[in-house]
């Protein structure tokens, strides 16, 4: 797929982006359409643009050169930033940044970027205000909750924090509704066969759709439980250094806490993942490890049910898993 394709490493910031390439070395432009079109330009028939995956700043340059017909490819900021540890490298500035990012996406296999459709496109921008407004609304609660430990001494903050919370409770199920209504619109029937495994529920299929684009993001069910982040951590060496076991903290943070809360459901009406909860905790596991696994289950029996069309059915699931 690389052999005959010119590389194009891009370090993408607010206000412009790096380029760097083996035939025209670094180059700087602005990170708006101007800039857009005079990269688009530049850019010979048989380029691959690599980038990395900077939340908002990547995506509008990778839309755009997308819809141009250009291959792009969005990797991991994380992979980039091992690979240029493992170089040993020690300049660290924007020129040198898309140089390794153009390196990189020579060396290794990158995936190609899909472009993504209006309803996509707004589905992972309500995806992303409504984590914002319960992270606000955590905060608020939180901060009632020390009003009421103070006593109250001023109604009016106590008051304000109350309306405040109300109000984001209200704009909160406003995105819910909207990002329902969008997901029904393509993924209607995955969102109903999700439902059908013992343990998730409306919320948690939703979202997992939305972040997965309908599971279409991932060939294997590990690669989802990576991105996730649902993967057991253990801190052991040998027999003398042990640690507690822990959730992986690289992947996405609000669908792990999610499908962890689901685990809990899973543990009592989820055939399959009581029995392996049951059997870690038999062996002297922690229940918190048991728990993850249960979680690492849940997400494997969703891959499975997404990937083949089909309504949850213990026997079958249980094969695939």
């Amino acid at each position: 797929m690389t052999k005959d394709k010119k590389f194009y490493g891009i370090d993408i910031s607010k206000n412009v982006f790096d380029v760097y390439s083996k035939t025209k070395g670094h180059y700087q432009l602005q990170n708006d359409e101007k800039g857009f079109k005079q990269l688009l330009k530049s850019l010979p028939k048989k380029a691959l643009v690599v980038m990395e995956a900077t939340g908002y700043y990547h995506y509008r340059l990778a839309q755009f050169l997308y819809k141009n017909g250009v291959l792009v490819s969005v990797v991991n900021p994380l992979s980039v930033k091992r690979f240029i540890q493992m170089k040993l490298a020690k300049v660290k500035t924007d020129k040198s940044d898309a140089k390794s990012i153009c390196e990189y996406g020579t060396i290794n296999e990158v995936p190609l970027y899909n472009g993504l459709t209006d309803v996509q496109a707004e589905c992972l921008q309500l995806f992303r205000l409504l984590d914002s407004y319960v992270k606000k609304s955590t905060a608020t609660k939180n901060k009632i909750h020390g009003e009421n430990t103070l006593g109250i001494p001023s109604k009016t903050v106590y008051q304000s924090l109350n309306r405040d919370l109300k109000h984001l409770k209200k704009e909160i199920l406003h995105l819910e509704k909207r990002l329902l209504e969008l997901v029904k619109q393509e993924q209607q029937a995955q969102l109903t066969l999700l439902q059908t495994i013992p343990g998730i529920g409306m919320k948690t299929a939703l979202f997992l759709i939305v972040v997965t684009d309908g599971f279409k993001k991932f060939e294997t069910a590990s690669q989802l439980c990576s991105y996730v982040g649902i993967t057991p951590t253990i801190r052991e060496s040998g027999s003398s250094v042990r640690g507690r076991s822990r959730i992986s903290k690289v992947g996405n943070k609000k669908l792990r806490n999610l499908v962890f809360l689901a685990a809990f459901s899973a543990n009592k009406y989820n055939k399959a993942c009581k029995a392996l909860f049951d059997r870690i905790v038999a062996k002297g596991k922690s229940k918190k490890l048991a728990l993850i696994a249960v979680a690492n289950k849940l997400l494997k029996q969703a891959f499975a049910i997404a990937k083949s069309g089909l309504p949850y059915d213990e026997n079958f699931v249980s094969k695939l898993t």
